[in-house]
């Protein structure tokens, strides 16, 4: 079987690698550089699934097509959950495979094209820190890159943690506004009266305690971008006044009776429902059609997990960096991660990844480092059954301290600076944890 579809590839133009068992597999894929494995399910001792597993994590960009008899359907909708991108299944045509061969590598050469990015595109486009290679990312980028160059209005909806703030960050970057300022306010964080304060600015004695004029955020944004995060937590009257800024091009300072003309591009989000809003009577329609006119729906995590792979590496990294340590991941992290629901999306992971690289020790970030924040604390039985999450989360942190410990020949003050903690706080950490060489410290 190996034999003939190797002349079948080879004969219509491919470029075609054997092997001759799922362990040849994993080392070749682990050697060097393929754009598509085909393999089969059922290999003896290391069999399809652990090949695309494998795959995955040192080759995410490498697509997988898996081959699969009568009754191994269920396995073959299990591979293409894990990552695969398609299967075929025995007996076939070589039209069929040719076809699916093709597909597959149509896709891969459009990730690589992503990919690339990194080098060339991603600089250009300022596109360092949204990572992914599912077809969601792909065509968001290339939205972002047709888009970004007009003054469009640009509306971006999603969960929290999805990277809306990026998004607009990258449309920003590559409009012909990316030399001037790019101004950003929560408003979610801010009163009524407050936001209206900061952004259009108020003369003298507009109101109590306002002894000095005061410039805007729309005056310090002339000429650039303006992002509105949460824009659905302003109230009808606010968005009144924000309407007739964006129609109009024009501002007027709390207490003023002159109007100034600004000049900014405005990008607006939200983790809500507009249209449900809008029926609510909690946002303005009018104002709800001025913003959509270039429209982002992010998807969640969960919609598309095989960017997990690469967010995973990128976030451990990125952690690694931060604290100064090295860590590489150990069994079961990261299919733990691709059946974790993930509702705070990628701000969650990358917090969980930066959590697990603090508690890893001995250069391995384990199963056990990566605690969800939303972790349920299973009751405890009365005989020392259950174990609350607490309990976990300690466990993690003795090991963490120890070994730190252990590498600097017990001074604390080394350990504290590997730690990134204070000295305070590790010595009150390590009374708490009882962990010896506290008394007398």
């Amino acid at each position: 079987m190996r034999t003939t579809l190797s002349l079948m590839l080879g004969d219509a133009g491919f470029e075609v690698a054997e092997a001759f068992d799922g362990d040849h597999a994993r080392d070749m894929v682990g050697a060097d550089s393929y754009d598509l494995v085909l393999t089969d399910l059922k290999m003896g001792s290391t069999d399809g699934i652990q090949v695309l597993r494998h795959t995955k994590e040192v080759a995410p960009l490498t697509e997988v097509i898996v081959m699969t008899a009568y009754g191994t359907i269920e396995s073959a909708v299990e591979a293409m959950r894990l990552g695969a991108h398609d299967y075929i299944q025995k007996p076939f045509s070589e039209q069929e495979l040719l076809v699916k061969v093709q597909k597959a590598l149509e896709r891969r050469n459009l990730a690589r094209d992503v990919s690339l990015m990194a080098a060339e595109f991603r600089e250009r486009y300022a596109f360092e820190n949204i990572i992914g290679r599912s077809g969601a990312i792909r065509d968001m980028l290339g939205r972002i890159v047709r888009i970004a160059p007009t003054d469009a209005t640009v509306l971006i909806t999603g969960e929290s943690g999805t990277g809306k703030e990026l998004v607009a960050r990258a449309v920003h970057a590559n409009s012909r506004r990316a030399s001037r300022p790019f101004v950003t306010v929560n408003c979610a964080a801010i009163s009524e009266t407050l936001l209206e304060s900061e952004l259009f600015g108020h003369v003298r004695g507009a109101f109590t305690g306002a002894v000095n004029a005061r410039r805007g955020l729309f005056e310090e944004a002339n000429g650039g971008t303006f992002f509105f995060d949460e824009i659905a937590e302003t109230a009808p009257a606010f968005q009144a006044k924000l309407l007739r800024a964006i129609q109009e091009g024009e501002i007027r300072r709390l207490g003023d009776n002159r109007s100034q003309n600004v000049d900014v591009r405005i990008i607006a989000a939200t983790n809500q429902d507009l249209q449900e809003a809008i029926r609510d009577k909690r946002f303005r329609e009018d104002l709800y059609y001025r913003l959509n006119v270039a429209r982002f729906v992010l998807p969640p995590l969960r919609e598309r997990r095989e960017d997990i792979p690469l967010l995973v590496e990128h976030f451990l990294e990125k952690a690694c960096d931060k604290m100064g340590k090295r860590v590489e991941i150990g069994e079961g992290v990261l299919d733990y991660m691709m059946e974790y629901p993930f509702p705070g999306n990628i701000r969650e992971l990358e917090n969980m990844m930066e959590q697990g690289v603090a508690l890893a020790d001995e250069g391995l970030l384990r199963r056990e480092d990566i605690v969800p924040f939303d972790a349920p604390q299973p009751a405890s039985t009365g005989d020392g059954g259950g174990r609350r999450m607490q309990d976990v989360i300690d466990e993690a942190e003795t090991r963490a301290i120890e070994a730190a410990l252990r590498e600097v020949d017990g001074n604390k003050e080394r350990a504290a600076e590997i730690l990134g903690l204070s000295p305070t706080t590790l010595w009150r950490k390590m009374k708490r944890l009882e962990i010896e060489g506290v008394k007398g410290s």
